[in-house]
C-alpha cells in the first residue's frame, strides 16, 4: 500500500439519539457530516426512550449514509474502511449502526474498524485543529460521561479522573427538569443562565479525598432540589435564571479547576474539551480564562462536533485503521465499553 495514499473512511454513529454518517479523509478532513437528530421526538417524553431511539435509527440509517456519500461526492468503491461506534451507549441503538457497518463491510469487502464513542469525542478536536497532536489532556463532558483523560498517543488513553455518580450533562438535564426548563437541559440552562446572577446561591463543590481528579455532581443536584423545595415551603418565588446560573457556575468551577490542576501536575501544555457539554458557553469561557492565565493552549471543537456526530468517529477510526485495528463480522455492541478497552 502506498504510504501517501489518501484514506477515506465512511463513519457511522448511532449510540444514542442521533443517526449520523460521515466521510472523513485522512482523519482530519470532513467531506460530509450528516446528522438526523431525534431530539424533538424524545422531548415529548422528557428524555431519551431507548426503544424509540432504536426504531428511529433503523428508519433513518440507510438514507443518512446515502446522503453522506452523496455530499462527499464519494461511492462505496472509493472508501478504504468503515468506522462505527460499538460502545458505550444504548445497546439497541448501537446494534443498528454495528449491523449496518458489518453489512457494508461484508458487501464491499472493506475493512471494519470499531470505535469507542468517547475516543470519538476526543478525536473531534483533530478536525478543526490541524496542528493538534498528542500528548494532551482532555476533559470529556457529556450526558453520560465526565472523564479527565491523558491522551498519550493516537488511540492511547489513560483515565486520571471520572465521575463517581452523575455525569455533568445528566446533572444539567435533571436540574433543568426540576426548574421547569425541560429537555434537553444543557442548552436551556446555558441560555437562561445568561440572565441570572451566578453568585446568587452558593451551591456546593464536591471534593473526593483519595481521588483529586474525580468528580461528583449528585450533591450539587440535590442542593438545587433542596433549594427549590425550601422556596416552595416558604412560598417564595423561584428565581429560575439565578438558580440555573449558580448551578452552572458550581459545575463549571469544578470542571475547570480539576482540569487545570491535572494539566499542571502532569506537565501538559495542551488541554482539550470534548463531548456535548463542551459546547456550554460558560465552560468555554472559564476554561479559556484559566488556560490563558496558566499559559496552556486550549482546543475545543465547534458545537456541531461536540454533540454526537459521525465525523468524530471517522477521525478516531482513521488513527485506529493506521495502527492496524480491524474488527471481524463478530463485532458486537458493548453498551458499557471502557475507554482504552479493545
Amino acid at each position: 500500500m502506498e504510504m501517501n495514499k489518501d484514506i477515506k473512511i465512511l463513519a457511522i454513529e448511532s449510540s444514542c439519539d442521533e443517526t449520523a454518517a460521515s466521510v472523513v479523509k485522512n482523519g482530519r478532513e470532513v467531506l460530509s457530516n450528516v446528522i438526523s437528530s431525534q431530539i424533538a421526538l424524545h422531548t415529548l417524553y422528557g428524555g431519551v426512550v431507548p426503544e424509540i431511539a432504536s426504531r428511529k435509527h433503523i428508519e433513518k440509517i440507510n438514507q443518512v449514509i446515502e446522503e453522506a456519500l452523496k455530499e462527499a461526492n464519494t461511492t462505496l468503491e472509493d472508501i478504504d474502511a468503515i468506522g462505527v461506534t460499538y460502545g458505550p451507549g444504548l445497546v439497541g441503538a448501537l446494534l443498528v449502526g454495528v449491523a449496518e457497518a458489518k453489512a457494508i463491510s461484508y458487501a464491499t469487502n472493506k475493512p471494519l474498524v470499531g470505535v469507542h464513542h468517547i475516543e470519538g469525542h476526543v478525536s473531534a478536536n483533530y478536525i478543526e485543529n490541524k496542528e493538534l497532536e498528542p500528548p494532551f489532556l482532555c476533559l470529556i463532558v457529556s450526558g453520560g460521561h465526565t472523564h479527565l483523560v491523558l491522551v498519550k498517543e493516537y488511540g492511547e488513553y489513560e483515565i486520571i479522573g471520572r465521575t463517581r455518580d452523575d455525569a455533568a450533562g445528566e446533572a444539567f438535564d435533571k436540574v433543568a427538569r426540576a426548574i421547569g426548563l425541560g429537555y434537553p437541559g444543557g442548552p436551556k440552562i446555558d441560555k437562561v443562565s445568561k440572565e441570572g446572577n451566578k453568585h446568587a446561591i452558593e451551591f456546593p463543590r464536591a471534593n473526593i479525598d483519595d481521588a483529586p481528579y474525580d468528580f461528583s455532581f449528585s450533591g450539587v443536584k440535590s442542593a438545587v432540589l433542596n433549594h427549590i423545595n425550601s422556596c416552595k415551603m416558604k412560598e417564595e418565588e423561584i428565581q429560575v435564571a439565578d438558580v440555573a446560573a449558580s448551578f452552572q457556575n458550581a459545575v463549571v468551577d469544578v470542571l475547570v479547576t480539576r482540569t487545570i490542576k491535572a494539566a499542571k501536575e502532569f506537565g501538559m501544555h495542551k488541554v482539550c474539551i470534548a463531548g456535548g457539554v463542551a459546547s456550554n458557553s460558560a465552560l468555554r469561557q472559564a476554561m479559556k480564562e484559566a488556560c490563558t492565565k496558566e499559559e496552556i493552549s486550549l482546543f475545543y471543537p465547534s458545537p456541531i462536533f461536540c454533540t454526537d456526530n459521525a465525523a468524530m468517529i471517522g477521525a478516531a477510526a482513521y488513527y485506529e485503521y493506521k495502527k492496524g485495528t480491524r474488527h471481524g463480522l463478530d463485532l458486537n455492541a458493548v453498551p458499557n465499553l471502557k475507554i482504552g478497552q479493545r
